[in-house]
């Protein structure tokens, strides 16, 4: 119980990266390592009070240097697609890289916020703040960004990841974490029998490269209707025009009552393990993925990953919405604070 923290290996110029273990007194945990703030396991007890770890990772700190399906992984500066890996502000352009085609997808995946190390410090029995300076042009943004992510572990198995980012210059914001999860356990195989709710009644189509094209569109009378439960092996498979394009499950949808704040956003369960996961965040939108394009991936105990063996859930602004006028665009002036919170909190069910 409380925060431990143990040697994780060391980076190439030498210098130590360290796991912290942030525990409740339920047994309920988090592993998260300073390099990158990459989520390494979530530990939570089933219905027959066994430890599940419900996330996807590696065992060793060299894996995580490549890591290239983004495991665990704090994207940053800014999450998900950016159309042409280009965008303006205030009539300025600026490049990012070009690593999915011609367009951007999570700022830079050989070089992002899940590749570098952190600083990193214990704030109490139950926490862990995490800092990072990212320069000026880093990745190709403006700015130079000071990030601060705090991990919180409560008492009633929630983990809190709350997000605190300043800019000396107008920039482009949008963090987010990329685990994945399985609620029947990392070693379980597929989430297709996983049964997911999304408190949206509508969801931003993509185009053939996946890039939102700038309609909102309603859920309703298409596979992406998840308001009420559903398990993801239900329409996955169904004929349909968006499903192909993302290959499975790869959207963005529009969670209701923007306005209100830090609301429900999300929640999935796996009967047979009794684990349900709900998430909470004060974004706009949330992308589930389901893991469509994975590869077989060597994963913790030598467990190996395939498609479809874990789903992400990202609180987020919504995909190029920087390059898209119908979004709000995630713009911050110069010393203007961006700040947001997502919470999962995990419910043992019974029978």
């Amino acid at each position: 119980m409380g925060v431990t923290k143990e040697s994780f290996g060391f980076l190439e110029d030498k210098r130590e990266a360290f796991l912290y273990t942030i525990e409740n007194q339920n047994g309920f945990a988090v592993k998260v390592t300073d390099f990158g703030v990459n989520i390494v396991s979530l530990l939570v007890k089933n219905k027959e009070g066994n430890i599940k770890d419900v996330a996807l990772g590696y065992d060793t700190l060299e894996e995580y240097f490549e890591n290239g399906i983004m495991f665990g992984a704090t994207v940053g500066r800014n999450v998900n697609r950016i159309s042409n890996a280009r965008f303006e502000i205030d009539g300025k352009e600026y490049h990012v890289a070009k690593n999915r085609g011609k367009h951007n997808i999570h700022s830079d995946k050989e070089h992002g916020f899940h590749k570098v190390l952190w600083d990193s410090e214990i704030i109490d029995d139950h926490a862990v703040k995490f800092t990072y300076v990212s320069p000026d042009g880093e990745q190709g943004f403006p700015g130079t960004l000071v990030t601060n992510i705090i991990y919180t572990v409560t008492e009633t198995n929630g983990l809190i990841v709350s997000y605190h980012a300043v800019s000396d210059k107008k920039t482009l914001i949008n963090l987010t974490n990329h685990n994945y999860f399985n609620l029947g356990g990392d070693e379980s195989g597929t989430i297709e029998n996983t049964k997911v709710r999304i408190y949206a009644d509508e969801f931003t189509p993509i185009n053939e490269d996946t890039i939102p094209t700038g309609e909102i569109r309603k859920v309703e009378h298409t596979p992406m209707d998840f308001r009420e439960w559903k398990k993801i092996k239900n329409d996955l498979y169904a004929e349909d025009e968006q499903l192909e394009k993302g290959k499975g499950y790869d959207h963005n949808f529009v969670i209701r009552n923007k306005d209100c704040g830090f609301r429900k956003m999300a929640e999935a369960l796996d009967e047979e393990q009794g684990i349900k996961m709900e998430v909470y965040s004060d974004l706009p939108g949330l992308q589930f993925y389901t893991g469509n394009t994975m590869k077989s991936t060597k994963g913790k105990g030598g467990v190996i990953y395939g498609k479809g063996c874990g789903f992400c859930m990202e609180p987020h602004y919504f995909p190029n919405s920087i390059n898209t006028k119908e979004f709000d665009a995630p713009v911050f002036d110069a010393g203007e604070v961006y700040q947001t919170v997502t919470m999962y909190q995990f419910v043992t069910k019974e029978d």
